[in-house]
């Protein structure tokens, strides 16, 4: 059942790690907590299984432009879904709950803050809820870095719905912050599924910044026409950066809090509907954009956490296909993460803050492979010992030779300057640097000055912060004066040796063969350009994110398998029956026309023979029911059951009750014997007079939970059809 569909819907013939363990547990209704990193595939976990499960799925979002993006991705794809929020017009809120009462939707999203409201709970009491999907967990936790107090709240729906699964999603979350959310949500013996946090598709480079607009870019100049994010600490910078890119030819649009809302919406709709290619944005940015496409991710500036970092990073590369993340960090913005996280109230969110700043700058100005480092944080390992996707790894930095002697060195100055003295100021004493500090500190008599006269002051400036990373070295105070550690007196000793590293001389990037060349084996790149402009096209017609249409990956199948017939064109990854139905009589055409003007072969992998194709014609609701409601219909009218309906065109019966649902209002049907005993209609009449036709809970309390709501909905709705055409008097409430 969830293979189908997942092939049906979205095109997929396969799970990816723990998704099929996570959706199980939602169609079992345990309990579970998920963490899989961003892109991993969470959101499936969840919307699957809602469509296998009779009843609605609720998730949890925390943002409005992420449950717009997704509830749009959704219906693209033939699923019923729904979002409320305040956004919404009392109009389109009244829509969506006469949607909701009528079993319509399969998948509501809503913001914490609106369901742990009394009237949002109650409401959905009277609905058939199937389970509750949380997403962006770690904000339950206080030792998380994105803690929200709504979230807290949340413990409410265990509360008030004990026999439904609670489902908790995250990309990001240490042990401590795992438990946190088992006990702050209340889950029992949760199934706790924590995939690799590696995300091999991902190219990590770390650099000190020194001149900032310069390196930025070397990294555009690597991309150009395609999609990324460049992320600062502050507006200022925000503003500056865009400025001067866009002053050099570079198309770029500012993004942060500071902006009217309006043009800080105009410009996150240009960035997701392709119209720009480049965001330059605070960290504001980004956690509502569902945006598979990204190529590349800049920090140009540090964050303030390794989780933040994580996150940030991770929105580039979505789709599966390789993408670089570049951190520019200098240690100016060290001192203000420290000085910002100790003037805030003490107690365990503080605490924790420090610790992930700690972990943040042990990244930046660590030296062995950045992929490990990330995963070892997050409690897990790299079993290879290179991952060949980083700047350690690549062959871009280069072991310093006598890296004990130099270490030794610089440590020496320190503390012969008494240790009362910054990076910047080291790097210039061992550098032999006249400045009138030095001098006049009397620092040019120092034994240590000018020791490492030979060295670029930039590269010893380096070496002091790998040395801080190593733990040989700590930072103290608001002037982050260097302090020798315990570790650093061993190295003085000769007993523990650095690794200290610098830019290689000649560059050795193996640049991630695996990776680049599988994600473009045999792909035509013209024609994945040209299949990129009619997707951009499309996407404009029906004013949705381009990505929404299709994504890259099932772009770069199509331009790899060239398709020229239906089947052909089923079988490209992404490709459901809802969009083969959408889109491909016109991407066919495209294909053969640009195969036929640039003489390039086609079909060039045949699809599965045994594949089951299913044309189905999804027209708009308001255009009349779609063909397999059609196809149900006439089936209804020889008097077939839902589960016989189901079984006869291999639909889940909760896709059929919704069918005989629309076929009971379409055909004006008054009897609903064909499809419900003849012993229980009388009593479920009677609790529908007695409580009304506007809700199922009350009906279905009435009857002690005896009657399933799949046999009260066909007579309620045959009850509001006699009433429409008068056979039966308007009902009242107690009446």
């Amino acid at each position: 059942m969830l293979l189908e569909v997942l092939q049906r819907y979205w095109g997929y013939d396969g799970f990816r790690p723990l998704q099929e363990e996570a959706m199980r547990s939602v169609l079992d209704g345990r309990d579970s907590v998920v963490v899989l990193p961003t892109g991993g595939g969470k959101s499936l976990c969840y919307q699957a299984p809602a469509m296998c499960l009779e009843g609605l799925a609720v998730v949890v979002s925390p943002l409005i432009s992420l449950m717009k993006d997704q509830v749009d991705a959704l219906v693209s794809n033939g699923i019923p879904a729904a979002f409320v929020n305040s956004t919404q017009t009392g109009s389109e809120r009244s829509r969506v709950a006469d949607d909701l009462r009528g079993g319509r939707i399969r998948l509501l999203y809503v913001s914490p803050e609106k369901l742990v409201q009394d009237r949002m709970i109650e409401f959905l009491k009277d609905l058939n809820v199937s389970t509750f999907a949380i997403d962006e967990a770690h904000c339950v936790s206080e030792w998380g870095h994105d803690f929200r107090p709504e979230y807290r709240q949340l413990n409410l729906l265990r509360e008030n719905f004990p026999t439904l699964g609670l489902h908790a999603y995250t990309a990001t979350a240490t042990e401590r912050v795992r438990e946190d959310i088992v006990k702050s949500l209340g889950l029992r013996q949760p199934d706790m599924l924590v995939g690799a946090f590696d995300r091999p598709n991902l190219i990590y480079k770390v650099e000190r910044r020194k001149s900032g607009l310069a390196q930025v870019r070397e990294v555009l100049d690597r991309h150009k026409g395609e999609s990324g994010i460049i992320y600062c600490t502050t507006r200022a910078d925000v503003d500056k950066l865009s400025c001067e890119l866009n002053g050099q030819d570079f198309q770029t649009l500012p993004y942060h809090a500071g902006m009217p809302d309006d043009e800080r919406r105009r410009n996150q709709e240009s960035f997701i509907e392709e119209r720009c290619d480049i965001i330059v944005a605070t960290v504001a940015f980004g956690m509502g954009i569902d945006k598979s496409n990204v190529r590349f991710v800049i920090h140009y500036g540090m964050p303030k956490a390794l989780e933040n970092y994580q996150q940030e990073s991770g929105r580039s590369g979505r789709d599966g296909l390789e993408a670089e993340c570049v951190l520019l960090y200098s240690g100016s913005e060290m001192v203000r993460w420290r000085n910002m996280i100790g003037e805030s109230s003490p107690g365990p969110a503080r605490e924790a803050a420090f610790q992930s700043l700690e972990a943040m700058t042990g990244f930046a100005t660590g030296v062995t492979c950045r992929h490990k480092s990330l995963v070892n944080y997050f409690g897990q390992d790299l079993l290879a010992d290179s991952c060949g996707a980083c700047d350690v790894c690549l062959g871009q930095l280069d072991l310093v030779e006598d890296s004990l002697v130099i270490g030794q060195k610089i440590l020496s100055s320190i503390f012969r300057q008494d240790q009362r003295f910054g990076s910047d100021y080291t790097a210039m004493v061992l550098k032999g640097s006249k400045e009138q500090r030095v001098l006049q500190n009397g620092h040019d008599q120092l034994s240590t000055y000018g020791l490492l006269a030979d060295a670029p002051q930039k590269s010893i400036r380096d070496w002091v912060e790998q040395l801080v990373g190593q733990k040989f070295l700590r930072k103290e105070g608001e002037y982050n004066v260097l302090k020798i550690t315990d570790n650093g007196w061993k190295l003085l000793r000769g007993e523990v040796t650095p690794k200290l590293l610098k830019p290689a001389t000649a560059t050795k990037e193996k640049r991630r063969a695996a990776v680049i060349a599988d994600s473009w084996d045999g792909v035509d790149r013209g024609l994945f350009d040209s299949l990129r402009d009619l997707r951009r096209m499309k996407a404009g017609a029906m004013n949705v994110p381009a990505y929404i249409v299709f994504s890259d990956t099932t772009l770069r199948d199509m331009a790899r398998r060239r398709p020229t017939t239906i089947a052909g064109f089923h079988s490209v990854k992404g490709v459901g029956e809802k969009k083969l139905a959408d889109f491909g009589e016109e991407f066919i055409t495209h294909i053969v026309h640009y195969c036929q003007q640039h003489a390039v072969e086609t079909d060039t992998i045949p699809p599965d023979p045994s594949a089951k194709i299913t044309i189905v014609d999804y027209e708009a609701e308001e255009a009349g029911p779609n063909v397999s409601a059609l196809a149900a219909f006439r089936l209804f009218r020889e008097g077939k059951s839902v589960t016989e309906v189901a079984n006869l065109m291999s639909r889940a019966t909760s896709t059929v009750a919704g069918y005989l649902s629309d076929f009971i209002r379409h055909d004006g049907v008054a009897d609903p014997s064909p499809w419900v005993p003849a012993e229980l209609i009388p009593r479920i009449e009677a609790a529908v007079r007695k409580h009304g036709c506007d809700r199922m809970r009350p009906v279905f309390d009435e009857l002690n939970g005896e009657v399933s709501y799949e046999l009260i909905r066909p007579v309620l709705d045959c009850v509001r059809v006699r009433m429409h055409f008068g056979v039966e008097q308007e009902l009242k409430v107690g009446s």
